[in-house]
């Protein structure tokens, strides 16, 4: 099993194979409207802007899972990151990306990238891990995706090489995808 065996849906219902990003770098995120994350929108598209023509491919996979903040239809997700933060990136329909229904894509990059912790640097990891414990315990448990804005990083040849946290910048993250372009 490798990233390129997984069929998703493009947020325009377009069907299509991840092989089509057979030898570029990916991040892959699940995403939320209106989350307190969800400004990580800019600096994802900061990243994209940057770097897609040296390789990089960020695709952003909706999800409605975390205190149903993406209650949107699709149409109204890809409006909505179009008109607040100019994404350009491939956006794919909303998605499960955990639980009994979540999409073998996320069941397969959380296999290869587990939870170790959010990122106790940043300002809110404490205040997340908190809110976690008092009103989601049971999204703390194993390493399935936490909440909105968990990253993951894939290199060329296809191999998830890094998790980073909800509480990770994706500024955070330029060196590490510099290694892998």
């Amino acid at each position: 099993m490798s990233i390129y065996d997984f069929q998703v849906e493009t947020i325009d219902g377009r069907s299509i194979s991840l092989a089509e990003f057979t030898g570029k770098v990916l991040l892959i995120v699940n995403t939320a409207s209106k989350c307190g994350f969800t400004p990580q929108y800019e600096e994802l598209q900061t990243l994209y802007t940057d770097y897609a023509a040296q390789g990089l491919e960020i695709l952003g996979f909706p999800s409605n899972q975390f205190a149903e903040q993406e209650p949107g239809s699709n149409a109204e997700v890809q409006n909505f990151c179009r008109l607040n933060y100019g994404v350009s990136f491939p956006m794919f329909k909303k998605t499960e990306v955990r639980g009994p229904n979540a999409h073998p894509l996320f069941v397969y990059l959380t296999g290869q990238a587990p939870f170790t912790g959010f990122d106790a640097n940043h300002p809110i990891a404490g205040k997340l891990q908190e809110a976690l414990q008092t009103n989601f315990p049971e999204l703390l448990e194993g390493d399935s995706i936490k909440w909105n804005f968990t990253k993951f990083l894939v290199n060329r040849e296809g191999a998830v090489v890094g998790r980073y946290e909800p509480t990770t910048s994706p500024l955070a993250m330029k060196s590490a995808i510099e290694k892998l372009l």
